[in-house]
């Protein structure tokens, strides 16, 4: 019991301490900007998660590294964790602007921040940041501080790679122990043989990607705060804006087409991207998931753009094109950027349900295993494609053929192609399950007959999927309060794929629980 509980423990407490650090980094903004008033709450939010994490690191110091199940315990609690404790900025700041900080000349208090007053709101901004969901309480994000529209955005960039991913760099600390915490957050393919030095290249790769995607941005146009801002959360297939109607503020041709590329970057796995960026280019073409990232979000965009051009609602060709193609890429890349926000671009919300069901599919999927998207992810849609095709096909021959499922360059034997159909069988069906039911408990809690079904599945696929687009159930005061909770929970199981969640839960539910 106790070696579990200290296991558990002391990686949640290094969690916490490098959430701290990542608010204590944040204090540049407010600094440069000018946003004194924020200093005080911004530094408390930091202290906090440090003096917890360190009390818990240092009380647990000794710990066994965790097995296989205690990975997801920390996982599952720590992703849980960081969303409580990283609403702090937004919590404290809405207060310090409403009560007025000594000392400290403080705006006047907008509508959007002072949604944050409420806990709950402070609470789901956070885990959606985290979670790289995008799904938002703010009615306008424009008239944020620029320290919380920098949070949001931070969160977010570091929440596409993972909170864990960034611990485990920061610790390094070789052994199994990093290595399960590793695969505890979804992911299985390693770059190099030490986990450490995975993580780093991950990093870097990322950092690299970052910095030209700003640079992309503001050479198409856009100022250099939102390229810095949309940079961050469209690599990280985030989804925050600091605008208040997302990419449309801009209307820009160059801009959405700057977009997609940057989107699709965070839809690759980034073992692949090290690879590319090695030379080897033939993973392009060669590596199953990068080929399909092109190949269905190629075909779902076509589809798209024939409903909203021969059937409407856009009369041109190219509109159909324009927002047809960024959307379903958005969706399918489980990014969440919106172009068609209002009356003049036709609100998303006001496309044809079947429209809205095309992209509910890409958000359903996802990008590839191993990158910063969402969805049930590209490998395991495929494996359950080509594990019925093999089943169907085993009919057909004689009981003593030997045959192999190949998946991704891989021959799999029939215990291992079992194994993975089952495993990919899992994950969809529990993801199904979820999101049926989040659908009905949404259904009894909206008012009748204010949104169709095509729209509230929608919302909890892009909850779930870690998407963000909406279809305008998501706000602090549309949203349900039985809703709001709803999404925090979709959120967080789509982020760790639902088992390392199902596990905590049982363990803590379970009499006794696992510290037996």
């Amino acid at each position: 019991m106790n070696g579990a509980v200290a296991t558990v423990g002391r990686d949640l407490g290094r969690i916490l301490e490098a959430l701290g650090g990542l608010m204590l980094i944040s204090l540049v903004v407010p600094i440069v900007w000018g946003e004194y008033f924020a200093l005080p709450a911004l530094l408390v939010s930091a202290l906090v998660p440090l003096g917890i994490g360190w009390v818990l690191y240092r009380r647990f110091e000794g710990a066994e590294a965790p097995g296989r199940f205690h990975g997801m315990i920390v996982a599952a609690s720590g992703w849980f964790s960081v969303g409580i404790f990283g609403s702090l900025p937004f919590l404290l700041i809405a207060w310090s602007v409403q009560l007025g900080v000594p000392g400290f000349s403080t705006p006047a208090q907008t509508a959007t921040l002072a949604a944050f007053t409420e806990p709950l709101n402070a609470i789901f901004e956070s885990m959606s940041g985290f979670t790289g969901t995008g799904l938002t309480m703010t009615d306008n994000e424009e008239v944020l501080p620029r320290t919380l529209q920098w949070w949001r955005t931070f969160s977010e960039w570091v929440g596409g790679v993972g909170v864990i991913v960034l611990t485990t760099a920061i610790l390094s600390r070789p052994g199994s122990g990093s290595l399960t915490l590793y695969e505890s957050e979804a992911r299985s393919k390693k770059i190099h043989p030490s986990i450490v030095s995975t993580v780093r290249t991950i990093w870097w790769i990322f950092i690299l990607f970052t910095f030209g995607s700003i640079l992309a941005l503001w050479l198409a146009g856009m100022p250099i705060w939102g390229a810095i801002n949309h940079g961050m959360t469209g690599l990280a297939t985030g989804g925050f804006s600091i605008t208040d109607n997302s990419i449309a503020t801009y209307d820009s041709v160059a801009i959405d087409f700057v977009l997609i590329p940057i989107m699709l970057l965070g839809s690759i796995a980034f073992p692949v991207h090290y690879l590319i960026l090695q030379g080897d280019l033939r993973n392009f073409y060669s590596d199953l998931q990068t080929r399909w990232v092109f190949g269905y979000m190629g075909i779902g965009s076509a589809l798209l753009w024939g409903f909203l051009y021969f059937v409407g609602p856009y009369e041109t060709p190219f509109a159909a094109l324009r927002y047809g193609l960024f959307q379903f890429v958005s969706a399918a890349t489980c990014t969440g950027f919106q172009t068609a926000v209002d009356a003049t671009n036709i609100a998303l919300g006001r496309w044809p349900s079947y429209a809205q069901l095309t992209v509910t599919f890409g958000m359903f999927v996802g990008g590839a295993a191993g990158s910063t998207a969402g969805g049930i992810k590209l490998i395991r849609g495929l494996t359950l494609v080509k594990g019925i095709r093999h089943q169907i096909a085993d009919v057909f021959y004689p009981e003593s053929a030997v045959r192999r499922l190949e998946i991704n360059n891989r021959r799999l034997n029939e215990e291992e192609a079992s194994r993975e159909f089952m495993e990919a069988a899992i994950i969809v069906v529990l993801w199904s399950t979820f999101l049926v039911l989040g659908t009905f408990l949404l259904l009894l809690t909206l008012p009748s007959g204010e949104y169709s079904l095509a729209n509230v599945l929608f919302e909890v696929a892009s909850a779930q999927g870690n998407v963000g687009l909406s279809s305008g159930i998501t706000g602090p005061d549309s949203l349900p309060t039985i809703g709001k909770i709803a999404f925090l929970f979709h959120m967080w199981i789509g982020r760790l794929e639902i088992i390392p969640v199902l596990v905590m839960l049982r363990t803590i539910f379970k009499r006794g629980g696992v510290y037996r």
